[in-house]
């Protein structure tokens, strides 16, 4: 056993190997093998992950944690299918990424996976219902069907009276709502989160803890949540840490 020290979230004990070996799972929502990311800094190609194997289980509560720069955001990439790797394979929902033309990817992370960054990342000419809404039209949803769905999402999480405001008129805390509400539209198997409450005040960040672990009870969605808040990873079915390219297992079911 080794001791987990390069994050501030906690200083539980972690194994010393990988968290998974990553069997090709159908009912996996997210699952990579083998993944290996570099990067070219002028004559020097810089390792960032040397070997990641995860499987997500539909329904899991997953927090990545770790020291600034240990790749962290580098994997959530990969897992999104944003990144390709250097080396290794990655799955969503069951169907491999690599193999994907640039449109057939962007249709399949439309309809498979959400995303909730840091800073929020609204369009700030629009409404909080068409922000909502946007991915939806993107997925070719009718427009009064969309803007139904994206009332619902709003009213699920606080913010009924607050759809025709722009984001300059919401709150941080507000601003992030709207984006996980977004991030739910098409009704994925997993949401992606980097940093959610990293931009928000610890009352705030709270609020919006109680509101993911409601909507993962009640809608069944998968989340995995790159995080240094150790409210966050506290809460999570599992802990793993990124430390020299890899995962290991900090907490919760292995």
């Amino acid at each position: 056993m080794t001791t987990d020290t390069d994050t501030d979230t906690d200083t539980d004990t972690d194994t010393d190997t990988d968290t998974d070996i990553a069997m090709a799972d159908p009912t996996a929502v997210l699952h990579c093998r083998d993944v290996h990311k570099s990067y070219r800094q002028g004559s020097e190609q810089v390792a960032v992950l040397t070997g990641v194997n995860l499987t997500v289980a539909a329904g899991e509560k997953l927090a990545i944690v770790g020291a600034s720069g240990s790749g962290k955001s580098t994997l959530l990439n990969m897992l999104g299918g944003l990144d390709d790797p250097s080396a290794g394979e990655v799955w969503i929902q069951g169907a491999a990424v690599a193999p994907m033309s640039e449109s057939d990817r962007a249709r399949w992370r439309n309809q498979h996976l959400g995303f909730v960054y840091q800073f929020h990342h609204l369009l700030p000419e629009f409404s909080a219902l068409e922000n909502v809404a946007m991915p939806l039209l993107i997925g070719r949803v009718t427009p009064a069907v969309a803007q139904e769905r994206a009332r619902l999402l709003l009213m699920d999480v606080g913010l009924a009276a607050r759809t025709s405001h722009k984001p300059a008129a919401l709150s941080g805390g507000e601003r992030q709502r709207v984006a996980i509400a977004r991030a739910l539209a098409m009704e994925p198997g997993c949401v992606l989160m980097d940093e959610p409450t990293g931009n928000l005040d610890p009352a705030t960040a709270q609020t919006v803890l109680e509101l993911l672990l409601k909507l993962n009870e009640e809608s069944g969605i998968s989340f995995v949540i790159v995080t240094h808040d150790r409210q966050i990873a506290a809460r999570m079915d599992r802990v793993v840490s990124l430390r020299d390219g890899r995962l290991y297992h900090v907490g919760g079911a292995p």
